[in-house]
C-alpha cells in the first residue's frame, strides 16, 4: 500500500516525538520506573494534548475521526520507538466496544476520556475461562434496580492505571455457554472491586480482579443484556489489527538494532554481519517483516473501506504472523548479540520480554490457526 501525503506526514512526526521524548534508554528508564511499568502517564498525557490518542475516535467525541490504516501506523512507529504507552492499546479496543454499542452518555465519558488521555481496560479471561473466553462464570445478578456482581477475573491488561472496566460477566444460565453474557461498565474504583497486581516478567501490566457484591445500577449495561458475545465478535477485526501493528514496529526495531550490532562487533577480522550464516539469517528475518507490513497494511486498507465487515480469516492472519515474526526477530537478535543479547544494557531482551505475550494474548497463535482453518471449512 503507498502511503499518502498525509500518512507520511503522520508518520514523521510521531517518530520525531518519540525519538524526542523516548529516544534514549535514559528517558525509557526514567518514565518506566527503570522497566518496571509499561505505562507512562506523563508521555501519555503529552499525546493526548497533540490529539494523538483520538486518532481513531469519531469527530464528534473530539477524536480525529481517522481509520485503521492511521491507527496502524501511529501505533507501528510508538512501538518500533518503544514509547511507554501500554494503555492506550486496550483503551482502543474498549473504546470500540462502547461506539458501536454503548448509550450517548456512555460514548461521551469512554471515547471522550480517551483522547483526553484517561485509560480504559476490559475483562474477559478467568481462571476457568481463557482461550474458552464463553466459560466464564462471573457472574452479574439483578438485584434492586441494578446488577449485584460476584467473582474472579483474570489477565486484565491496565486495570490498575484504568478508569473503568468493560466486564463481561453472567447474567443468566439458561441457552448455551455463549448466550447469557452482558457487558457493564464498571468504574475501577467501585466498591466491592479489588484490583491486585498479577507479578510478570514485563513488568506491571496484568491483574486480578475481585468482585465481591459489587453494585452497579442498570445504566452500567453496554450494549444488549444477554447479548455480550455476539458484540464481542464485532470487534476481533480490531483487537487483531492493534497487535499486529504492534507487533510489526516492535520486529522492525528488533531487526534494526541487530543489524547496527553486527555491523559493528568484529570478530575473525572482521565485521560478524559479513559472515554468511549471519547475513542469510537477517536477509530471511527482512522478508518475513516485509510480508508483515504488506499484510497488516493491505487488511488496515480492507477495513477502512468497509469497516462493519468481519475479516476474521485476514485479521487473525495479521495478528498470528506478526507476533509471530517478532517474537522470532527478537530471539534472532538475542542469538545475534551474544552476551550482550541477554544483558539488560542493549535492550534486545526487554524487545524479547515484549514479543512473547503477544503470541498468547488477543487469542493465542494456536487459536488463531484454528479460526484460519475454520473459514476454509476446516
Amino acid at each position: 500500500m503507498d502511503l499518502t501525503e498525509e500518512h507520511r506526514a503522520l508518520v514523521g512526526a510521531v517518530r520525531d516525538f518519540v525519538a524526542r521524548e523516548c529516544g534514549t534508554r535514559e528517558q525509557r528508564d526514567r518514565l518506566t520506573d527503570g522497566g518496571k511499568e509499561v505505562h507512562s502517564p506523563e508521555l501519555y498525557a503529552k499525546l493526548a494534548e497533540l490529539g494523538w490518542l483520538g486518532i481513531a475516535i469519531p469527530e464528534q467525541y473530539g477524536g480525529g475521526g481517522l481509520g485503521m490504516v492511521d491507527l496502524c501506523l501511529f501505533l507501528e512507529e510508538t512501538s518500533y520507538g518503544q514509547a511507554p504507552i501500554g494503555g492506550f492499546g486496550v483503551s482502543m479496543i474498549s473504546a470500540s466496544a462502547y461506539e458501536r454499542f454503548g448509550t450517548e452518555e456512555q460514548k461521551r465519558t469512554i471515547l471522550g476520556g480517551v483522547v483526553r488521555g484517561r485509560v480504559e481496560a476490559i475483562s474477559m479471561s478467568e481462571p476457568g475461562a481463557g482461550s474458552d473466553v464463553a466459560a466464564l462464570v462471573c457472574r452479574a445478578d439483578e438485584r434492586d434496580g441494578g446488577y449485584v456482581i460476584n467473582g474472579q477475573k483474570t489477565w486484565c491488561s491496565e486495570a490498575h492505571a484504568a478508569d473503568h472496566i468493560l466486564l463481561i460477566a453472567r447474567t443468566s444460565s439458561a441457552g448455551t455457554k455463549h448466550q447469557g453474557l452482558t457487558q457493564f461498565m464498571v468504574p475501577a474504583d467501585a466498591p466491592g472491586l479489588e484490583i491486585r497486581d498479577i507479578e510478570t516478567m514485563g513488568g506491571r501490566e496484568v491483574s486480578d480482579l475481585f468482585f465481591t457484591d459489587c453494585f452497579v445500577p442498570a445504566d452500567a449495561v453496554v450494549g444488549t443484556p444477554g447479548q455480550a458475545w455476539n458484540q464481542l465478535m464485532t470487534g476481533l477485526n480490531l483487537e487483531r489489527m492493534i497487535i499486529a501493528a504492534m507487533m510489526l514496529g516492535t520486529a522492525r526495531r528488533a531487526f534494526d538494532d541487530t543489524l547496527a550490532y553486527v555491523k559493528e562487533r568484529e570478530q575473525f577480522g572482521q565485521p560478524i554481519g559479513r559472515f554468511q550464516v549471519l547475513r542469510h539469517r537477517l536477509a530471511d528475518l527482512a522478508t518475513e517483516i516485509e510480508c508483515c507490513r504488506l499484510l497488516v497494511y493491505d487488511v488496515a486498507a480492507k477495513i477502512d473501506a468497509d469497516p462493519d465487515t468481519p475479516l476474521p480469516r485476514e485479521a487473525s492472519m495479521a495478528k498470528l504472523k506478526t507476533s509471530e515474526v517478532a517474537k522470532h526477530a527478537a530471539l534472532e537478535g538475542m542469538q545475534m548479540l551474544g552476551g550482550y543479547g541477554y544483558a539488560t544494557e542493549y535492550g534486545m531482551e526487554r524487545l524479547l520480554r515484549a514479543t512473547l505475550p503477544a503470541t498468547v494474548f488477543g487469542g493465542s497463535s494456536e487459536i488463531q490457526r484454528d479460526i484460519i482453518g475454520k473459514t476454509f471449512g476446516l
